[in-house]
Formats: C-alpha cells, sequence, structure tokens
C-alpha cells in the first residue's frame, strides 16, 4: 500500500505533462501554411547575403496553373542592382492537401529531368537540368531558378539550396 501512496501524488502530473507533450508537439511537425504574402518569404536581403550581391525587392505576378484544375500561384522576380546582371525567379504553389502537392510535384518532375536529388528539411526537391532547384513540403511547391548562373555551378547550386533551406524553414 505505501507504494501506491508514493507514487500516487507523482503520477497525475506526469500523465499531464506526456498528454500536453504529445499533442503539442505533433502540431509543432506539421507544415504550416505560407504566409498570404508569398514574396515576403524570401526577401532581398537574404539574396543580398546568399548570392553575394544586392537584390532589389521582388515583382509579384500570378504564376500560371501547372495543370487544368491545380491552383495558380505566386512568381517573385528579383533583380540584382549592381555586379553580374541576374534575376531570380521564386515560385510557389500551395496545394489543397499534402498528397496534391506531392502529386504534381511528382508529374512535374518528368519535364525537368535529368533531376538531381537534394536532401533537406522538405519531404522532397531536386535540381533540374537547367540547375535550378525544385522542392516539396508540406502543402507548397517552389521552385528557384537564377539567370545568368555565372561561372561557378557548383557554388551557385549551393547558393539556390541555401536559399531553398531558408523558404522551407518557414512553411
Amino acid at each position: 500500500m505505501s507504494y501506491l501512496r508514493t507514487c500516487s501524488p507523482r503520477a497525475l502530473p506526469i500523465a499531464m505533462f506526456l498528454t500536453l507533450t504529445v499533442l503539442f508537439s505533433n502540431r509543432a511537425l506539421q507544415a504550416k501554411d505560407p504566409p498570404s504574402d508569398a514574396c515576403g518569404m524570401l526577401p532581398a536581403a537574404q539574396l543580398t547575403k546568399v548570392l553575394e550581391q544586392p537584390f532589389g525587392s521582388p515583382t509579384k505576378t500570378v504564376a500560371p496553373a501547372a495543370f487544368r484544375g491545380s491552383p495558380t500561384g505566386t512568381d517573385c522576380t528579383y533583380q540584382s542592382g549592381k555586379g553580374l546582371p541576374r534575376k531570380l525567379l521564386f515560385r510557389i504553389y500551395v496545394e489543397s492537401s499534402t498528397a496534391a502537392a506531392k502529386e504534381t510535384f511528382t508529374k512535374l518532375s518528368a519535364y525537368y529531368g535529368p533531376n538531381t536529388p537534394v536532401a533537406g528539411n522538405w519531404d522532397t526537391a531536386y535540381l533540374d537540368s537547367r540547375h535550378a532547384i525544385h522542392v516539396q513540403k508540406g502543402k507548397a511547391r517552389y521552385y528557384l531558378n537564377l539567370n545568368p548562373l555565372g561561372t561557378d555551378t557548383p557554388k551557385a547550386e549551393k547558393q539556390l539550396k541555401d536559399l531553398a533551406t531558408w523558404v522551407a524553414g518557414q512553411l
């Protein structure tokens, strides 16, 4: 009997703590919806830092739907200010579900091959034949294309991966 009396006062707080931990940790692991201003997910200051040259604020336009019945997206086009004249296109779509995003992502990957898988804090990603990065995380699909890439392709690919990681961290 003394064993039950000793454990009883501790059991309830421990059980409550474990229950709350399980409930809230599950929500923390789920991908968030992107903010309403998609271009705000990739500030020009972040481009300047990662690409090592100044970029202006993005021009925001509507990106066409990938397939009939799929959602339109957002294009954010950034122009460099000094140095090598470059343009970065950040295109993002938000699908109705993770499954729909994955299905569309998989269908589109056939058009951009050959593809090189890229590991990161997302569900799946690849570099396409033109060295642009395509990412799917949760309900979001996005694409980053730098043109021109420059003379150091491996460095530019790493920079694009770093930018993709930045965006994924906000989803």
